[in-house]
C-alpha cells in the first residue's frame, strides 16, 4: 500500500504581513508569554497564550456565502462535505496568455461535486508589490459554467478570483450565490497532479462572519 502525501496549499500568516491592499496587517503578539506565567505554576511550567488582531481575509482564506449576502451562510454554517476530503482538479494556467481565464480554459473537464483549482502561479509574488498588481482572475462565464456544472468548491492562487476593476464582482456574486466556497490566495499548486487528489480546507467555526483563513491541504 502506498504512503500517502500531504501538500499544504496555504501560506502562513505572519505578524505584519499585508494579504490585500487596503486591509490592514495581523498583529500577532503574547497575550500570557512563558515569562509571565513563570511562578503560576509548578517548578519549571510555563504556557504561552497568543493574542491576535486580524481582519478575516487574511492569509489563505475561504468565502462562504454570507461574504457576499446578508442572507447567506456564514463561515460556521458551511457543510462539512463541501470542505472535507472533497475530490480536487488542478487546471493549469500557467502558460496562460493574458490575465482573464474564460469559459474555454474548463471545456471538456469533468466539474461537478469537485474543487476546482485555478493554477497560475501568481503565489510566486506573494508579498512583494507584484502580487496586488495585474493579478489573474476568472470572467463571468467561467463563473457561468462553475455553476451550471455544480463544482463542490473553487480556488485560485492569486490576489482575487475577480478582477478587481469590475466593482459588480461577477465570480464571487454567481458563486456565493449558488452556495460554493471560494479560496482565494492559495500556493504551491505546482506540486499537485491535475487530478487525483482530495482538498481539506476548513475555517474556524465562526458565527456572523462570512471569511476566515483556513489550513489549505491535499492529500495525494
Amino acid at each position: 500500500m502506498s504512503q500517502r502525501r500531504f501538500i499544504d496549499l496555504s501560506h502562513p500568516i505572519e505578524n505584519g504581513m499585508i494579504t490585500y491592499p487596503g486591509l490592514p496587517a495581523p498583529v500577532i503578539s503574547d497575550f500570557w508569554s512563558r515569562e509571565s506565567t513563570r511562578g503560576r505554576y509548578s517548578e519549571g511550567a510555563t504556557f504561552q497564550i497568543g493574542r491576535i488582531d486580524m481582519v478575516a481575509n487574511t492569509g489563505t482564506y475561504l468565502d462562504a456565502p454570507f461574504h457576499r449576502y446578508a442572507e447567506g451562510s456564514d463561515v460556521a454554517a458551511l457543510p462539512l462535505e463541501k470542505l472535507v476530503d472533497v475530490p480536487g482538479i488542478r487546471i493549469n494556467l500557467t502558460a496562460r496568455e493574458g490575465r482573464a481565464i474564460e469559459e474555454a480554459a474548463l471545456s471538456g473537464l469533468s466539474l461537478r461535486g469537485r474543487a476546482v483549482l485555478f493554477h497560475t502561479g501568481w503565489d510566486a509574488h506573494w508579498r512583494t508589490p507584484r502580487y496586488n498588481e495585474g493579478h489573474p482572475y476568472l470572467t463571468r462565464s467561467a463563473a457561468e459554467l462553475l455553476v451550471a456544472e455544480q463544482a463542490a468548491l473553487v480556488g485560485i492562487d492569486s490576489l482575487n478570483i475577480d478582477g478587481t476593476d469590475d466593482g459588480s464582482r461577477p465570480v464571487h456574486t454567481l458563486l456565493l450565490e449558488a452556495g460554493i466556497p471560494i479560496l482565494e490566495h492559495l500556493t504551491g499548486l505546482h506540486r499537485l497532479p491535475e487530478e487525483g487528489f482530495r482538498l481539506h480546507a476548513v475555517p474556524a467555526p465562526l458565527v456572523g462572519v462570512g471569511s476566515f483563513p483556513v489550513r489549505a491541504y491535499a492529500i495525494l
